[in-house]
């Protein structure tokens, strides 16, 4: 195999890997420089479908504070969210957004050229800022890989995939293994500092917003290597997905919530608004609460979708304000300001993943993780809307803050345990006939979908739980894969069964998690973390909700 090193490797193209690359670069002591490796292409990733926008608390809206945010993110979180984490990155929401606007980051401004403030669900006050009306994620991306690309310090794999962390029998990261699968070409990779990057899991679900490239990778390969994963059965299903287009095909086009928070109702077919027998806060209800209203009506009329009633919007206001929405919708006839868009829920966001600090650190020294692939605590059990891209950006800013303090020198310890893994993928040839695999992403999928989606309970836990494990037992997961395929089928397993056991060991509902057999909240409950290593374990609610730790 090829043999390499580098002072530092982002595993992701994300907002968060890529402004980390890019502070990196220019504050940091690397004398072997830095090293992106994107499993697609350097632009792709679900970063760039975030139609919503980023949470800035700034001096100048005088209507906002900190303690307001925290507050708003504490409601959604249903009672498990981290304060400290939440206060923490709150307050250095203004300070990144200063640094992204610096590298080229155009936010949306209003008439007097002054930042545009937007609200959106569960939000009390007007904080949220847009770039390119409904393609705020795509704009900050498109920023940032362009101003890298100015630089050209950084070295890029595309098409390559991290398919094995290298840490050794002190528990110290020392580097991966990737795979070039447009090459069919293997590399150790050496490193003192990884930094897992590598977005969410919404492919594991038949129906979601995010692109193909979301399997769950890098939380499969931190918990591979031992690493504590948190939170997993809190899975977010965004209310309004576009249910036309692609929705056969697992993919669904996003109507961001934006459009609800200028005003736009839930309709059923004949027009009739149901979020009043659900919940007082109506349309702009959390996340949660909005996409079990409609998942009910769903059912009990027996409809594949409901609809967003905009029509109260100009034509010209809307095509402005959602330049993209519009468009999708004009492709299917659909002029908003005239008829209903229908929509259904879909698999959107990831509230579990690496249990890590605000900076990135996990459980394993020199291996770190960012936006949507960990878990700082900030989301709890329920993510407040446009909270995600402002967590990449703070854990992204702290990671830098803290690996420029530390020197990145490379120090290979190849003891017993990493040669073992290396011996893997050195000298075993896999010969698993490719056709054979491809029907087994949708049974994943629909497994996931039917028995630990919005709606869960015991005997659809256990079956989804059963049938992964017979899954698991028929494929030659555990170590070399023959393609990219059969590594994220192989990393989907794992974070399914994650998921599954997570949910059934959770017995409550309680934010994104939503039991039948257990519809209550219980306010004794904890969050809940696991590694390879250990027995599955709650932690303290940090609201002290609990008086005691299990």
């Amino acid at each position: 195999m090829k043999h390499s090193k580098y002072s530092a490797v982002i595993v992701g193209s994300g907002i968060a890997g890529l402004y980390a690359a890019i502070k990196l670069q220019k504050e940091a002591d690397l004398p072997d420089g830095i090293l992106i490796i994107t499993k697609s292409q350097l632009i792709e990733s679900n970063s760039k479908y975030a139609q919503g926008g980023m949470v800035c608390v700034m001096p100048e809206n005088k209507l906002d504070s900190c303690t307001l945010h925290i507050e708003d993110t504490i409601k959604a979180g249903a009672g498990l969210t981290d304060i400290s984490a939440a206060e923490f990155i709150s307050k250095r929401s203004a300070e990144v957004v200063a640094e992204l606007q610096k590298l080229g980051v155009d936010f949306d401004r209003d008439e007097n050229n002054k930042l545009k403030f937007t609200k959106e669900a569960a939000h009390s006050v007007n904080r949220i800022l847009h770039a390119g009306g409904d393609a705020t994620g795509f704009c900050i991306e498109n920023a940032l890989v362009k101003y890298l690309m100015s630089k050209k310090e950084v070295k890029v794999y595309e098409q390559t995939l991290a398919v094995e962390l290298l840490t050794d029998s002190k528990n110290i990261n020392r580097g991966l293994i990737a795979y070039n699968y447009s090459e069919n070409e293997y590399e150790i990779i050496e490193s003192p500092a990884v930094v897992l990057a590598t977005g969410g899991i919404g492919q594991l679900y038949r129906y979601t917003t995010n692109p193909d490239i979301t399997t769950g990778d890098g939380i499969a390969l931190a918990y591979r290597a031992g690493a504590i994963v948190k939170d997993m059965e809190f899975v977010q299903f965004h209310p309004t997905a576009f249910a036309l287009g692609d929705k056969d095909k697992g993919t669904m086009f996003l109507i961001s919530e934006a459009v609800r928070g200028e005003g736009a109702k839930l309709v059923d077919k004949n027009g009739n608004t149901f979020m009043e027998k659900y919940d007082e806060r109506l349309e702009l209800a959390p996340r949660d609460v909005v996409t079990r209203a409609i998942y009910n009506e769903m059912k009990l009329t027996g409809v594949k979708n409901v609809f967003l009633d905009a029509t109260h919007i100009n034509e010209l206001k809307f095509e402005k304000r959602f330049p993209t929405i519009y468009g999708a919708c004009r492709e299917y006839n659909i002029n908003p300001s005239e008829n209903y868009i229908p929509v259904s829920p879909s698999a959107h966001y990831f509230m579990g993943g690496i249990k890590t600090k605000v900076n990135g650190a996990t459980s394993i020294k020199g291996l770190y993780a960012i936006g949507e692939a960990s878990c700082t605590g900030l989301h709890g059990a329920n993510r407040l809307a446009s909270n995600s891209i402002l967590e990449c950006a703070v854990t992204a800013f702290e990671l830098v803050n803290l690996l420029k303090t530390l020197k990145l020198e490379n120090n290979f310890n190849q003891d017993e345990q990493i040669s073992k893994i290396i011996g893997f993928y050195e000298n075993n040839t896999i010969t698993f006939d490719k056709q054979d695999i491809t029907p087994i992403f949708d049974k994943i999928k629909k497994l996931m979908w039917e028995n630990a989606g919005i709606i869960r309970n015991n005997d659809k836990l256990l079956k989804a739980k059963e049938e992964i494990l017979k899954i698991k037992e028929q494929f030659p997961y555990s170590y070399k894969c023959i393609d990219r395929n059969s590594y994220e089928i192989r990393n989907m397993l794992t974070i399914a069964e994650l998921i599954t056991d997570f949910a059934l060991n959770r017995k409550e509902s309680r934010g994104a998690h939503y039991r039948d057999d257990y519809p209550q909240k219980d306010l004794t409950a904890y969050s809940y973390e696991l590694s390879k290593n250990t027995e599955m374990k709650g932690i303290i609610c940090p609201h002290n909700l609990c008086t005691t730790s299990l």
